[in-house]
């Protein structure tokens, strides 16, 4: 029919833009690899703990978001509810955490820009950053998403909103995922 093209038509975007995405962090990622090669890079940074903390924290958002999507496909509205609603304040922890991350960086005297900044703290900065753009394009999907929810837009069969926003959320679980480890193991 007509409108299983047009939702068709929507995954298709959405898996382009999230491909996009993955092809920006995979272009910082390879530079922050190619950088490693020089005089001034910092060998002995170590990552903030609370970043440790947001990607355990990013996961279990995750895993909250399979939930609610499994539970209003259903048709469980209460326990669907209590999902998206938990997903929601493990997104925000996620963010406290990465700004707790930026400042123990800062208070560790590595900064962005300037005379004191590095180049190590330079790409942390800009790959964390944005990621957390991303974030935040994430929890508002996430609001729209819980905001239908309440108004009752999603029932079994029309769910596509849903479905994309759930699709969003788990790329950014995995983008972050992906990221730790690599700053973890490309020191």
């Amino acid at each position: 029919s007509e409108q299983e093209r047009r939702n068709r038509a929507k995954k298709m975007m959405l898996w382009f833009a999230i491909i996009s995405m993955g092809m920006m962090f995979a272009g910082l990622t390879s530079a922050y690899v190619v950088s490693k090669t020089r005089p001034d890079w910092l060998t002995e940074f170590e990552l903030p703990q609370s970043f440790m903390w947001s990607t355990i924290v990013i996961f279990c958002s995750s895993i909250t978001m399979f939930f609610a999507k499994k539970n209003i496909i259903s048709g469980n509205r209460k326990n669907g509810t209590a999902f998206l609603l938990g997903t929601l304040i493990l997104a925000l922890l996620f963010v406290l955490f990465q700004f707790q991350g930026f400042a123990a960086i800062v208070n560790e005297g590595y900064y962005f820009t300037g005379s004191e900044s590095t180049i190590t703290t330079s790409f942390l900065y800009a790959i964390v950053f944005s990621h957390l753009v991303h974030v935040f394009a994430g929890l508002l999907v996430l609001i729209i998403v819980i905001y239908n929810h309440f108004k009752e837009k999603y029932i079994p069969g029309q769910t596509l909103g849903l479905e994309l926003g759930a699709m969003f959320w788990h790329f950014l679980d995995f983008l972050w995922v992906y990221l730790i480890l690599f700053f973890y193991f490309f020191r």
